[in-house]
């Protein structure tokens, strides 16, 4: 008995331990030590804005929704002559609540489909309305409701440095917003010939996608079209160099596309030569700069309207020019300097438009009322 008592003992002690530490252990639970507090600066909540930011915000809420992604679709030739499908892809902008979307003629070029995606995205079918190749400008529409057309600003006055936002597709990205300052106004050359006169160079980012989108000023305003960019050889992305054509040279057009599909583009129907200093002293010409007609088109407006052409035969090196002819210096008021100011005047009219071409004749200063005519109608 005195064996038996320790024993039973013992094996309840080692029962009591067996089921506490093992057969309950599914009933413990672990106890973690406490992780210490990482100490971290948190922002107030501040919601303010700036008055720049709040700008840029109300710009592009403002406008967003009136650009476009424009898709065309066109064939093309593979490198076995075969008829293969190509797609395109840019941007635009609603102009009216007809319908009618401002962009780039090469969006559009050769396109056997061009497809239109709103803001909300929904798609349209568009038609081709009008194009003006020269300047790289077209037009299309939809029949869609409830349209938002964009404001059409001034881009006569632009100033190097004022702030311009660019609304667009870069790369396909609907919807996006750059915004930069105008770098420079110059004229520039595409890459398909097209001369964009006073060009708005802007650093704001624009790529491949953007061509056809408003170029803003800070009033929301639309102050060109974007439609190029420089960049390196094989490189087609932004660096830092854009250009857009001005929307004046856009709108002295519109009406001309939307009504007739193409611009009736004006003439004066004159030949002419450059004068500068030396050449006036030469000549003897009662003004130093301006452009001596030499030749006046048979049946244009100039020889409508009186304008002479030179009548005595002379030599510029190995070139015969008509001297004799009255030397124009201005049109509606202001000072024509040379040729590509003189097309620049002209592109800001249409034919049938009244001027007042302000000229010598010899020594006598006086204005001529001129009607223009239309360029392909002339020699």
């Amino acid at each position: 008995m005195k064996l038996v008592r320790p024993l039973a003992i013992a094996v309840v002690f080692v029962g009591f331990f067996f089921y506490y530490t093992t057969y309950r252990s599914g009933m413990l639970r672990t106890v973690n030590a406490p992780a210490p507090k990482l100490d971290t600066i948190e922002a107030a909540n501040n919601d303010s804005l700036d008055a720049e930011e709040q700008n840029n915000i109300a710009v592009y809420r403002r406008n967003v929704g009136s650009v476009v992604n424009v898709t065309s679709k066109a064939m093309t030739l593979d490198w076995f002559y075969g008829l293969v499908p190509a797609e395109g892809q840019g941007s635009g902008f609603i102009i009216d609540r007809e319908g009618h979307i401002l962009t780039n003629y090469h969006v559009i070029a050769d396109a056997r489909l061009i497809q239109v995606t709103l803001h909300n995205r929904k798609t349209y079918g568009a038609r081709p309305v009008g194009s003006d190749p020269s300047h790289d400008l077209a037009i299309v529409q939809i029949k869609a409701g409830d349209l938002a057309p964009m404001t059409l600003g001034d881009s006569k006055s632009l100033q190097v440095g004022q702030k311009v936002y660019a609304i667009g597709n870069p790369f396909g990205l609907a919807g996006t917003l750059t915004s930069g300052i105008v770098s420079s106004i110059r004229q520039v050359k595409e890459p398909g010939g097209a001369t964009i006169d006073e060009a708005i160079q802007t650093d704001a980012a624009i790529n491949p996608g953007n061509s056809g989108g408003p170029l803003l000023n800070s009033h929301g305003e639309v102050i060109g079209i974007n439609t190029m960019i420089a960049s390196n050889p094989g490189v087609e992305q932004s660096a830092g160099i854009g250009f857009a054509i001005p929307i004046n040279t856009a709108k002295a057009v519109l009406n001309d596309l939307v009504t007739f599909g193409r611009v009736r583009r004006p003439s004066l129907g004159v030949y002419t030569i450059p004068i500068t200093p030396d050449i006036a002293d030469q000549l003897g010409l009662a003004a130093d700069y301006g452009l001596l007609v030499v030749r006046v088109a048979p049946g244009g407006a100039a020889e409508r309207a009186g304008i002479k052409g030179g009548t005595e035969r002379a030599y510029f090196g190995n070139t015969p020019v008509m001297l004799g002819g009255d030397l124009i210096v201005g049109i509606d008021g202001e000072e024509v300097q040379d040729q590509p100011q003189l097309t620049q005047t002209m592109n800001n009219h249409r034919a049938g438009d009244h001027v007042k071409i302000t000229i010598y004749r010899g020594k006598r200063r006086m204005d001529i009322e001129v009607t223009l005519g239309e360029l392909h109608q002339q020699v």
